[in-house]
């Protein structure tokens, strides 16, 4: 291992993260409102603090770095995102109210993997309510949802030219963006289009929400958390703020186009603007989530307006929304979905973990990996009686071979047992409470999927500032576990990956 190259990128990373402090200070100093003096003060002391240690870092990895191989980069990408939640909680330390250091970790951690589960509530242990906190640091949980959205690492490799060859390893791990594609192209001016589509998309969607009544400061709140499909919001009642609006409902079908727009394959917006049609008349997942969507909407809405909850027109809003959001990760809530039918809540759970498209901001397993499960699914069943057929799958166009097909199921049964495992664990560290089945599934459901409420104790009407602090230490690992994708964080444990070569 070149601890040399860890310790320069990462310095590079914390110095990015600086900035973005530093603005938000600069931010909370202009805006003249009740407690964001003391917020401007935690914001910038915290962006010194992070800029200074980022610039020792560099200091001891000077010198000249031809690539990054592929083991460094991996680890840059598992160490940043877990460097960036520890400085990111600088602000919730030092600011007014206090979060104590479990909380501040969970909360920062929560940002930037754009999970949007939150300590951040009606319960005073937890800091007062969200809407009583100074709009510097509610500025700085939204910013640090922006940055994670498209990931910071990306824009990293789009920031720094030098990074050479190794930039593709740094791309790739970070998330789920497809090597296919990113490959057609040098890899920063892939992650520069994709930021520049990224930001444009943030500016059509602010200026809608400006126009339709709301603040500045909210339409751009809101904007960094929607684009994002992250969920903060700086509203107690989220989105639930709005519904009483007589715009109300537009503004939730503004948010909900937004939230299903940046949870399609951001290079599919990409293949758009080069008007390459070929590939997207080839593209299977973005249609397939589109799909899923409005099959579960309407299964829902039909189903809640027949159990005589609501009228179908307002069992539709409701659904509408509520799908748009957990299908996408995103986490805001009109509504509390957890009192409706117990049909509704597994629906739910099941789009929770399916998630967005791979390559978008949204959280969970992704649809192209259902799409490959789904047909190697049918295809051991066809060969159980057509042993000798040759098969060809295809998805998106690409040609998919017996590796990429035994790595997607090995995948989704890592993913499934990582769920079970993580329930286990959580059900023991809070056993002295009496947690619930339903909130501890919840719980793991929403923060390895990245998606923020849960069911339970920690559904859309509560938060995660009850449990205790080893559990929201895990929890927020396991968000960071999620947002990578399980194998940039385990190889971290792998004792081979740091041995000198």
């Amino acid at each position: 291992m070149n601890f040399r190259i860890l310790s320069k990128f990462l310095g590079a990373l914390l110095l990015l993260v600086s900035i973005a402090m530093a603005a938000c200070g600069l931010f909370a100093k202009l805006d003249v409102t009740e407690g964001n003096e003391a917020a401007a003060s935690a914001l910038f002391l915290s962006a010194v603090i992070v800029a200074t240690l980022g610039g020792v870092m560099m200091l001891c990895g000077i010198g000249k770095i031809e690539r990054v191989p592929r083991r460094e980069g991996i680890v840059v990408v598992g160490l940043g995102w877990l460097l960036c939640g520890l400085v990111g909680s600088l602000p919730y330390l030092l600011g007014e109210p206090k979060l104590d250091l479990a909380d501040a970790f969970f909360e920062s951690v929560s940002g930037f993997t754009t999970s949007g589960s939150t300590v951040m509530g009606s319960d005073p242990l937890a800091g007062g309510d969200i809407e009583s906190w100074p709009r510097g640091i509610l500025m700085w949980r939204a910013v640090t949802q922006w940055l994670g959205g498209m990931g910071i690492l990306v824009l990293f490799v789009a920031l720094l030219s030098y990074l050479g060859l190794g930039s593709k390893s740094l791309f790739c791990n970070e998330s789920s963006f497809q090597t296919g594609e990113a490959s057609t192209a040098r890899i920063r001016d892939t992650a520069m289009l994709l930021w520049k589509i990224y930001v444009c998309i943030s500016i059509v969607c602010a200026i809608g929400l400006k126009l339709m009544g709301l603040t500045t400061y909210n339409a751009i709140a809101h904007t960094f958390t929607v684009v994002s499909t992250a969920g903060f919001s700086p509203h107690n009642d989220s989105i639930g703020y709005y519904m009483d609006w007589g715009n109300g409902w537009l503004i939730e079908l503004w948010l909900g186009l937004f939230m299903v727009l940046c949870s399609i394959n951001f290079v599919l917006w990409a293949v758009i603007l080069r008007k390459r049609w070929k590939r997207l008349r080839d593209e299977e997942e973005g249609k397939l989530f589109v799909m899923i969507c409005i099959v579960a909407v309407l299964a829902l809405t039909f189903g809640l307006a027949g159990s005589h909850h609501d009228g179908f027109f307002t069992s539709l809003r409701h659904c509408f929304f509520t799908l748009a959001s957990l299908a996408s990760t995103t986490g805001y809530a009109t509504v509390d979905y957890a009192k409706w039918p117990v049909f509704a809540i597994v629906l739910i759970a099941v789009v929770m973990c399916i998630g967005g498209c791979s390559g978008s901001t949204a959280g969970g397993m992704k649809v192209s990996r259902f799409i490959v499960f789904l047909k190697t699914a049918r295809l051991e069943i066809v060969k159980a009686f057509r042993p000798n057929q040759v098969f060809r799958m295809h998805v998106n166009g690409n040609a998919m071979g017996d590796a990429e097909r035994a790595q997607t199921v090995g995948f989704v049964a890592l993913y499934a047992f990582i769920i079970i495992a993580s329930c286990f664990l959580v059900a023991l560290f809070e056993s002295v409470n009496g947690i619930d089945f339903i909130t501890v599934f919840g719980s793991v459901i929403a923060t390895f999927t990245n998606t923020g409420p849960g069911f339970g104790e920690v559904g859309p009407s509560g938060n995660f500032a009850h449990l205790l602090p080893v559990t929201k230490v895990f929890l927020a690992l396991l968000m960071i576990l999620g947002r990578l994708e399980l194998y940039a964080v385990l190889v971290l444990f792998m004792p081979s990956l740091w041995r000198r070569y």
